[in-house]
């Protein structure tokens, strides 16, 4: 049950509250380098059928940890809020990178609370159900210099800045469409931005036949096609058609008709992405979210994707594009990402992502946005560019490209310079990275953060500020149940940034085929001057 609370006085509605938000941008440089207080609620405010899929999905909260670099400007006060509480040494760790801050300091502008909830039901739900832990956050910033951030905006989100009576730095819930399937390629023919062959949302099994046989009709040569929910995320929610099947067992079925009753039948047997998928769930999901048909793009190809930003003021940049590393069943489901993107398209990519951009800023989006693309490799095609570029999805939320990035960011002060689409350090050096939120092997169950920091210091393996290489990690609250790690290895050359990964894997594997031997570390407790204020 959703409890009301209300703060001393009236109450703010959310377009007031946005204006606030476009104010206090109007003020500052930014809103991340000013006098601020950030309040993080990192809320995987998604279908929670969905993310049962994913391996300790509950921990993913941690992905926004890169907000605590934020504390390297002396004047920012940050309000993390979890479900459950967070490892001390995960949070030191984070608060170690901080160039040129004193922990301490950096450590009495930082307030940690915990909703201590394990339920399934999502972090902003759980703080909205919990009128003191609002008011204690309420107590802890400023109003008038506040905003709050979040993994993905939702009406639970927008009920949670309006009771804390801050704005929020995310997208409008009321936009939440154009971030579908189908909303996606709505946008891509609204700018004329190439995409495959496909239908508009369908909301029923029928529905959803029917686009499938009208898009075969479209390209008879067709193999497979990709059937998606609208709102799945990671791929999670992607299933494969085989088609040949269909012609294989009856080659006489050319009817529309007859093309509709072998797709029906050819449901049951779709390759799902998703680990223990079923066609009897997925079916009951398509009334629930929609679904969309696809033609699968054959060949040699990669999936990059392109990643930008549009302030409350309505600009647009781009941020960074990334070359996606994909896995699953059929090669759909994200696992992590190189950055840059390849050069022979990486500038196709910016230019394509601020068409996309400028499309949603009209429309009133705010803060993050991301678009995926499928590129087919087309040889010996002089008069054709040599990859097809072809958009398939937009992500209006933050995801897997957005921490390793930001993280980068803040931890060089660098720049991305749009002409070449590189990343520069202050020192003038170019930036590459891999990173993954699934370093996962069975071995790595059991150990416990404090043991990471070991290996990390044993091996060498951390962030060195001086030479701006070495490993950042996250999701370690994932590792002793799930043995499943998240991390972003940086180099000053797409090489070096592999070797870095190597070496790490390398240094995880060795130790974890070894008999640990226990050790003791004895953790300082810091004075929290600002966090006892509170």
């Amino acid at each position: 049950m959703q409890t009301e609370f209300f703060p001393s006085g009236m109450q703010e509605t959310f377009p007031d509250l946005q204006q606030r938000l476009r104010d206090l941008w109007r003020s500052v440089e930014a809103l991340e380098l000013g006098d601020t207080d950030i309040i993080v609620v990192p809320s995987l405010s998604l279908d929670q059928r969905e993310l049962q899929k994913i391996d300790g999905f509950h921990h993913y909260e941690e992905r926004l940890l890169f907000s605590l670099i934020r504390l390297q400007n002396p004047r920012t006060r940050l309000v993390y809020v979890t479900s459950q509480p967070l490892h001390p040494s995960v949070i030191d760790y984070y608060l170690q990178l901080l160039p040129g801050i004193p922990f301490s300091h950096a450590r009495d502008r930082l307030l940690l609370l915990s909703a201590y909830d394990s339920s399934l039901n999502p972090l902003s739900q759980k703080i909205l159900d919990r009128p003191r832990l609002i008011a204690r956050i309420q107590q802890a910033v400023r109003p008038n210099r506040c905003f709050m951030i979040c993994y993905n905006s939702t009406s639970a989100e927008q009920n949670l800045a309006v009771q804390l009576g801050v704005p929020l730095y995310a997208l409008d819930p009321g936009l939440l469409k154009w971030g579908t399937k189908g909303g996606s390629r709505q946008i891509f023919a609204e700018t004329n931005v190439p995409h495959p062959d496909g239908s508009d949302s369908v909301w029923s099994v029928h529905e959803l036949a029917t686009a499938a046989a009208q898009l075969w009709e479209r390209q008879p040569n067709l193999k497979r096609m990709v059937v998606k929910l609208n709102e799945g995320f990671s791929g999670e929610g992607n299933a494969l058609l085989d088609l040949q099947t269909i012609q294989d067992a009856a080659p006489d079925r050319t009817s529309h008709l007859a093309r509709i009753e072998a797709l029906t039948e050819q449901f049951s047997t779709l390759h799902f992405e998703g680990k223990g998928e079923t066609w009897d769930n997925f079916s009951q999901r398509i009334p629930e979210m929609g679904a969309i048909v696809e033609a699968f793009l054959e060949g040699e190809k990669r999936s990059p994707s392109v990643q930008g930003h549009i302030t409350p003021l309505g600009e647009v940049e781009i941020l960074s594009t990334h070359d996606q590393i994909l896995g699953g069943p059929t090669g759909q489901i994200y696992l992590g990402c190189r950055f840059p993107a390849d050069e022979a398209y990486r500038l196709t990519l910016q230019e394509l992502g601020m068409r996309i951009g400028r499309n949603l800023a009209k429309k009133g989006a705010i803060e993050r946005f991301a678009v995926d693309f499928v590129v087919v490799h087309q040889p010996h095609q002089s008069q054709k560019p040599e990859w097809d570029v072809q958009a398939i999805e937009i992500n209006l939320r933050k995801g897997g490209t957005t921490h390793p990035f930001m993280t980068l960011k803040f931890l060089t002060n660098g720049r991305y310079d749009l002409s070449s689409g590189l990343f520069y350090s202050q020192q003038g050096r170019p930036k590459y990275y891999i990173a993954t939120d699934n370093l996962q092997k069975d071995q790595y169950r059991g150990l416990l953060p404090n043991d990471l920091m070991d290996i990390i210091a044993h091996h060498q393996l951390h962030f060195d500020t001086s030479t701006e290489t070495g490993t950042v990690f996250h999701l370690m609250g994932c590792l002793s149940e799930f043995g499943k790690l998240g991390l972003t290895s940086i180099g000053n050359s797409p090489q070096q940034a592999e070797d870095v990964y190597k070496k790490l894997t390398q240094a995880m594997d060795e130790e974890t085929r070894l008999l640990p031997k226990p050790q003791i570390n004895h953790h300082l407790r810091l004075p929290m001057s600002w966090r006892e204020q509170c």
